[in-house]
């Protein structure tokens, strides 16, 4: 399968300029089609000719394996869940914490990962806050941030930039000084390759609703099998222990621990459909296809109005402009989605490989008045 083949089969890309993949990926028909033969065949047959729940069971165990494989871990490594900030809320309340304790994060990072830390920061949980500057981040003063930190949550690929920061070196740093690495990888899965070993984090929460162009409810969270037995989650069920009627319960091991009960599969068969798309048009041809596209358009931004790096990263560039919100609605007037960013008060336009360099260069062109 080609990009421009994966394009044909999304009916949301036929006929505005779409441009907003960093916050929410129109899916195949293949994908949608996946999830309501699912919900079908649960809903019309699995009751009277199967165990439904033992088909449910068996799509979870189907669709953690396809996850694992995508990226880098084993199968046991892998919760389902319903997003990023889910997963990473799922980690936040799974540590034993104490007044006194130390959350770090940087100023980079998504509401997913900042509000579960303001919630415990009210019971006693310091959160130190790493201060960057053009979307990157000093080593330097990371280290000093996590020197006694319990545990380090920060962004692969930045939302507010669209700069790939340096994961796992900073994972070494985070480790070095005895914290827990958690990363927010869902900007990545879909756009550049990602093998969660390379990165040596402890946990690595992300969802396929954007750049895989998955459905929403098609979160997954990786928990390395020896960090995962560190913690003890705030919710359970029948799916997270090892024998539902066992009093005391165990949880289960590794990262199923996480999960509750009984969740819809179709999401998640979605995404393993969208895992399928993504893999058949290749994951290296597709980030390099962004990068070209992606570039085509940093070239046409004026260097003081670009606020993502020249050479871009990622597909995500941020435009500053003078009022992002009328910017937003006047090219949505024009049949040209993006969106407005809280900080920095810009634009971004997140460019996928089912793109076009035509839809480049009509943004560019839609832009002209904001610098001329």
């Amino acid at each position: 399968m080609t990009p421009r083949e994966l394009r044909a089969d999304t009916p949301a890309l036929h006929e505005d300029v779409y441009l907003n993949f960093g916050a929410h990926g129109p899916s195949p028909r293949y994908v949608v089609e996946a999830a309501d033969e699912f919900v079908r065949s649960h809903e019309y047959e699995a009751s009277t000719r199967n165990d439904p729940y033992e088909v449910a069971f068996d799509t979870y165990d189907r669709v953690r394996e396809r996850v694992a494989a995508f990226v880098g871990a084993d199968a046991d490594e892998i919760a389902l869940t319903e997003s990023t900030t889910a997963g990473v809320n799922a980690v936040a309340t799974a540590v034993d914490w104490e007044p006194g304790d130390t959350v770090v994060r940087t100023d980079l990072e998504h509401p997913a990962g900042t509000l579960p830390w303001q919630r415990l920061q009210r019971e006693g949980v310091e959160v130190r806050v790493v201060e960057t500057e053009d979307g990157r981040v000093d080593r330097d003063a990371f280290a000093e941030a996590v020197a006694d930190a319990r545990l380090a949550c920060f962004s692969a690929v930045t939302w507010t930039h669209g700069t790939r920061l340096p994961v796992a070196d900073l994972v070494d740093i985070a480790h070095e000084a005895g914290a827990f690495a958690l990363v927010d990888a869902v900007q990545v899965p879909g756009q550049l390759p990602l093998d969660v070993g390379e990165w040596g984090a402890d946990a690595v929460a992300a969802a396929g609703h954007k750049w895989l162009l998955g459905l929403w409810g098609g979160g997954f969270l990786y928990v390395d099998r020896t960090a995962a037995d560190s913690l003890r989650p705030a919710t359970v069920g029948y799916r997270s222990v090892e024998t539902p009627t066992a009093d005391p319960y165990e949880f289960a091991a590794g990262a199923r621990r996480f999960e509750v009960g009984s969740a819809n599969p179709a999401p998640h068969v979605a995404l393993a459909e969208a895992i399928e798309a993504v893999d058949e048009v290749g994951v290296d041809r597709i980030a390099a296809r962004i990068r070209e596209l992606a570039g085509r358009l940093t070239d046409g931004i004026p260097d003081d109005r670009l606020l993502s790096p020249a050479a871009p990263e990622s597909g995500l560039v941020t435009i500053d402009v003078d009022d992002p919100g009328e910017t937003v609605d006047r090219l949505a007037s024009e049949g040209i989605v993006v969106r407005a960013l809280p900080t920095p008060n810009a634009v971004r336009a997140s460019v996928h490989a089912v793109n076009t360099r035509a839809e480049t260069e009509r943004l560019l062109d839609a832009l002209d008045s904001e610098w001329n």
